[in-house]
């Protein structure tokens, strides 16, 4: 070796040889039995300028804690949700236009539905988990029978919004781009429809009574519809209302309180008894990168009651997750996150809220302290919907890098 071409680094007594470029190259048959004497699986591993292919650098590889993975969708996969029943099954939805019901402890596919015209935005059981409805963006709507794997009952609507099943009888609920919210009977197709300003029905859910419905808007207004009457109880507008569309809403374990979130950059508390707003929250600027524009206001992407304290969790799209307690309306905790939140939920039976972000992590923080209990990783791109079964022992997650997965939730402590 020439002592011209090469570098002594004393730390560790290492030689590098420096390659004159202007000796002969060598021949590509050379380089080939060079490499075959390369012991690739020896190579230092801690080195990060090892050969990565395009697949591992987007996905990330290096951190994965799921226990299963579902791959059959070929989009991003939008919509994610469990088996209400046995929380063994679960149904997501995607943008190649389909939707699989499929076997959270092994990924097997049971059903698959197809002959959707548009990415498919929701799909989710009835309250026995015996039907399965998927909705894609045009607003056509399938429903399936889960056991017989037939296909019921379909309808078309205006571009969806939403779906709801009712929470104890085959009636599903629909909202779309038009302000139209339409309600079913499943599968004798019985409809009634609940008129309203002609702008976009953003949000909406069927109240644990069964009798009254809660919907938002694009022009922040909320109604609180009678189901059987089929009239408005409700409209929350004005001072005390929304200042922009409506994202998210939720209500508590008895239906008697709504918390509503909106673009304004606020939640809402409403007792939906009396239609009056009880509460209002929001809170300064957060950490995720490129969330706050200016004047542009933090919108509320999530919310969410806790089932066993007076505790309500907003997430917005600056990254903070913020737990109110409901009494005294006082900001307990900001659970700061570095990129948007997309969707909160709370456990059912623990003071544990579990949040999705764009990051791509699935994250558990303890409302009581604020502090973040446990993160998972494994996705290449954002997260965009998660369920968490009744235990609280694993989630399956939908995300734009066209995989489902199944999280072990198990902790120590539990």
């Amino acid at each position: 070796m020439d002592p011209e071409n090469t570098v002594e680094i004393h730390g560790d007594e290492e030689i590098i040889e420096v390659i004159d470029l202007n000796e002969t190259e060598p021949e590509p048959e050379d380089l080939a039995d060079d490499l075959e004497n390369v012991d690739f699986e020896e190579a230092d591993r801690e080195d990060d300028e090892g050969w990565e292919t395009e697949d591992e650098m987007e996905a990330e590889a290096e951190q994965d804690d799921s226990e299963l993975t579902f791959s059959k969708h070929t989009g991003s996969v939008f919509c994610v949700s469990l088996d209400p029943l046995t929380n063994s099954l679960a149904v997501s939805g995607g943008e190649d236009d389909r939707a699989f019901v499929w076997r959270v402890s092994d990924g097997e596919v049971l059903l698959e539905c197809t002959g959707h015209k548009d990415s498919v935005t929701c799909a989710m059981f009835s309250h026995d988990s015996s039907l399965v409805a998927s909705g894609d963006m045009s607003g056509l709507i399938k429903v399936w029978r889960v056991e017989t794997k037939e296909e019921i009952w379909s309808f078309e609507v205006g571009d969806l919004e939403w779906l709801d099943w009712h929470p104890c009888a085959p009636v599903l609920m629909a909202g779309t781009n038009d302000g139209s919210v339409w309600m079913w009977k499943v599968p004798a197709g019985d409809c009634k429809t609940f008129q309203s300003p002609a702008c976009q029905a953003t949000s909406g859910k069927i109240l644990p009574d069964g009798k009254r419905a809660a919907v938002g808007y694009e022009d922040g207004t909320v109604r609180v519809w009678d189901l059987k009457q089929g009239n408005a109880i409700h409209v929350v507008k004005g001072q005390d209302g929304h200042q922009g569309a409506l994202t998210c809403l939720a209500c508590n374990k008895d239906g008697s309180l709504l918390l509503t979130g909106s673009v304004d950059g606020s939640a809402k508390l409403i007792n939906s008894s009396t239609g009056k707003v009880v509460g209002t929250f929001s809170v300064e600027g957060g950490e995720a990168e490129g969330s706050r524009d200016g004047e542009e206001s933090n919108s509320v992407e999530s919310v969410g009651f806790c089932s066993i304290l007076p505790l309500i969790a907003v997430a917005f799209l600056d990254g903070t997750l913020a737990i109110f307690d409901l009494s005294s309306h006082a900001l307990r905790h900001k659970c700061l996150h570095q990129a948007g939140i997309v969707h909160l939920q709370w456990e059912e039976s623990s003071s544990v809220v579990s949040t999705c972000s764009l990051d791509g992590a699935l994250r558990l923080w303890d409302a009581r302290s604020g502090g973040l209990l446990s993160e998972f990783r494994g996705h290449g791109a954002e997260i965009l919907d998660f369920a968490v079964n009744r235990e609280a022992s694993l989630a399956v997650t939908a995300s734009g890098d066209n995989r489902a997965k199944v999280f072990c939730l198990q902790r120590p402590d539990r």
